[in-house]
């Protein structure tokens, strides 16, 4: 009885925060730099006839072979997931990432004056010297799918945060998760 109370109130703080119809002030936003697109079919909506001829074209002209043909989304759908998971005590890039980073990858290619930092994070379990070295590894992981994916080497700077800089702060199995990663920060896109 005693622990679900913490949990009562929480929900109901979190139900009467939802049902509250004030509007939140445009100061307590999140905002990002640069320019952030959300593909339409990211968000279960309906994808306007413009864009699925986008879809169709980048997919008829490509350059990648028989695996690219396969992306459903437009490059730049696929360029606003900036952030790669990975296993416990691993920096080895799981298949389901291919698509994003050969997107972001298309996109360097396309851009030449475009640039990104790869910051690679840990959870903060392990050491902080550890740490720093697997995400460093991550990030070398990432810039190196990129680099083979026909990004140029100049356009790509990668950063190891080891634990400094949590997604999610907790101590589980759910917060960890969220912080084994590595993010591609658009610094420059032309």
């Amino acid at each position: 009885m005693r622990a679900s109370l913490p949990a009562t109130l929480l929900l109901s703080t979190l139900l009467a925060a939802c049902a509250s119809k004030g509007d939140i002030p445009p100061s307590k936003h999140i905002s990002q730099s640069g320019p952030l697109k959300v593909h339409p079919g990211l968000l279960g909506q309906p994808v306007p006839p413009e864009l699925q001829q986008e879809v169709r074209t980048a997919t008829t002209t490509s350059t990648a072979g028989t695996a690219e043909s396969a992306i459903k989304m437009d490059p730049v759908g696929l360029r606003t997931q900036r952030s790669i998971y990975f296993d416990l005590n691993s920096a080895d890039i799981k298949a389901d990432h291919d698509p994003a980073l050969r997107a972001h990858a298309r996109y360097l290619a396309e851009h030449p004056n475009a640039r990104v930092r790869i910051e690679g994070n840990a959870d903060e379990r392990g050491s902080a010297d550890y740490n720093r070295r697997l995400g460093l590894k991550r990030a070398e992981n990432v810039r190196s799918t990129m680099l083979n994916n026909g990004a140029a080497e100049k356009q790509i700077n990668i950063k190891t945060l080891g634990e400094a800089r949590p997604k999610l702060a907790g101590h589980d199995e759910t917060s960890w998760s969220e912080n084994r990663r590595a993010d591609v920060v658009y610094e420059r896109e032309d």
